[in-house]
């Protein structure tokens, strides 16, 4: 969860931060991501301004994660909030059988997708450990 936490403080987002890790099956990390814009993408002045605008533009962490290994490479995804539906989704098409997350976030089906799926989806409110 700290390198995901860590991760989210490169994002360019001044309204919503997230970060996410992957770990291999022998508990490597092989990947950090942040939500953001496409690589190369240069935001014109003004863009960050209006977020209902933006959103749409904005590339998850868990896809910018995803886009990182192959499928089957990664067991564990730690991510500073929820994965909404999509990206829970995405989550499950890669093969991940444990997704770890911070903050709630109210607005996904990931807990019924983990479900279905036998995805292990646990909160870890008591972040950063002391």
């Amino acid at each position: 969860m700290a390198l995901a936490h860590v991760a989210s403080l490169r994002s360019e987002d001044p309204f919503r931060k997230v970060g996410a890790a992957a770990l291999d099956h022998d508990n490597r990390v092989i990947a950090t991501a942040y939500n953001g814009l496409a690589p190369g993408f240069v935001a014109p002045a003004g863009f960050w301004e209006d977020r209902e605008k933006r959103q749409k533009f904005m590339l998850h962490a868990e896809v910018n994660l995803c886009s990182l290994f192959k499928r089957g490479e990664a067991k564990i995804v730690a991510t500073t909030t929820m994965p909404c539906t999509a990206c829970m989704q995405t989550l499950c098409a890669y093969g991940i059988k444990e997704v770890y997350y911070r903050d709630d976030y109210q607005q996904s089906d990931a807990p019924e997708i983990a479900e279905t799926y036998g995805v292990k989806l646990m909160q870890v409110a008591d972040f950063p450990h002391a």
